[in-house]
């Protein structure tokens, strides 16, 4: 995984995002063991406390539990993550969208585009 990060938002948000997304895109399995958070602080080179606050807010958010002495998990729980990754697909949506108004591109254009590049592959 790439750790890169930049000044307009908070670290520790930075970093819920790209994990959420490696959740979400299956890196991380339901059910499975979520690497420490020492272990994910010297990879990504942040203090074990923004890295611990990253964490927390994904527990807050379902998508890790806490298995006490034995770390935490992915949830297992399908609900929870098709909730989290409808919400992360209207969010790309969205975000995307508002890039292309910025731009004048039309909702016609964009879908034009989208079919000329399915047909390129």
């Amino acid at each position: 995984m790439e750790w890169s990060f930049h000044g307009r938002s908070p670290v520790f948000m930075q970093i819920c995002d790209l994990l959420r997304t490696e959740i979400l895109c299956g890196r991380y399995p339901p059910g499975a063991q979520f690497p420490t958070v020492r272990q994910l602080a010297s990879e990504a080179a942040v203090n074990p406390n923004t890295m611990q606050r990253a964490l927390s807010a994904l527990e807050e958010e379902g998508l890790l539990q806490s298995g006490g002495t034995q770390g935490r998990f992915v949830t297992d729980n399908p609900e929870v993550l098709a909730s989290a990754k409808d919400a992360l697909q209207r969010k790309t949506v969205q975000s995307f969208l508002a890039g292309a108004a910025r731009l004048g591109i039309s909702p016609a254009d964009i879908i034009r585009i989208i079919e000329e590049q399915e047909e390129k592959g």
